[in-house]
């Protein structure tokens, strides 16, 4: 999911709590710790970006409802009692080798880390796709090689159990090069299927990939890592469960799209083969 999916979904809760609430836009504002006129930006669409986490953590305690509904992770509006006192922000910059998500992984070496990536997963790009995605992310291209190569490495480890689970279609909508990948090469996305095929293959089954309907089920992205801490990716941060409860919902919200998926992990390589086996249409580039 982009930011432009996340954006429109706490946009259309941000309008429902403004309604339910009989409060003008001023007043609301206000009770969120905002003002007026960056409430009009958030209900407008003029901007992908998300709140700062202190406001969606205020707009969630004001009006009763969970932060994991006000962002699209669940359709249920109930608050998880800890979740206020659980939660930390941590930006998600720097070398992924200096990063706390590389502190969780290896904390939770020996237990199950479950992830819902926000589209390829990392550890199975290639080089190619990794400086396509940094050039239109403006991001740094060393810091997400360091990372994929991290993530490989750690999978490769004998006590590692880590699945994944994700919609069917982001493979799909690649395949084709359509979405963000649209001036991404017919070639270099075989390759990278390819790629992905011959690792889903190697890496089994201390790594497991689900593939689910996205039409049928949804979900924010998120790591959770063992019983320890579940991270929410959101954007350019991650909201940071570490209290019992929240994580046991996220993992049981993790375990229905693993029931719900279409491709099980022993038929994921052979997926990934067929797309590319399928003929690649043409890139814009």
């Amino acid at each position: 999911m982009d930011k432009r999916d996340l954006s429109t979904v706490f946009r259309e809760r941000l309008k429902m709590l403004l309604t339910r609430s009989d409060l003008n836009q001023s007043a609301f504002a206000s009770a969120v710790g905002i003002d007026r006129s960056a409430l009009s930006q958030l209900l407008s669409g003029a901007s992908v970006r998300l709140p700062r986490a202190e406001t969606l953590l205020n707009i969630a305690a004001e009006f009763k409802v969970s932060l994991d509904w006000l962002l699209g992770l669940s359709q249920d509006e109930g608050v998880t009692g800890e979740i206020r006192e659980s939660l930390e922000i941590e930006e998600a910059s720097g070398g992924f080798e200096r990063t706390l998500i590389a502190k969780w992984h290896a904390e939770a070496a020996g237990t199950k880390i479950r992830y819902v990536p926000a589209g390829i997963p990392d550890l199975l790009r290639t080089e190619a796709l990794v400086d396509y995605e940094a050039g239109i992310s403006n991001k740094s291209r060393q810091a997400q090689a360091g990372e994929t190569q991290y993530r490989i490495d750690y999978s490769r480890r004998p006590e590692t159990d880590m699945e994944v689970c994700m919609p069917r279609h982001t493979l799909e909508i690649f395949a084709r090069g359509l979405g963000v990948w649209d001036t991404f090469p017919a070639e270099e996305r075989r390759e990278q299927l390819l790629h992905m095929a011959a690792l889903l293959d190697d890496l089994y089954p201390t790594f497991r990939l689900y593939l689910y309907d996205g039409r049928m089920r949804y979900s924010i992205p998120y790591t959770i890592f063992g019983p320890y801490r579940a991270a929410i990716y959101v954007g350019d941060m991650y909201l940071v469960l570490n209290a019992t409860q929240p994580i046991r919902t996220l993992t049981g919200h993790f375990d229905n799209l693993i029931r719900a998926a279409e491709i099980n992990a022993h038929e994921a390589a052979a997926f990934a083969q067929r797309l590319a086996d399928l003929p690649l249409a043409v890139s814009r580039a």
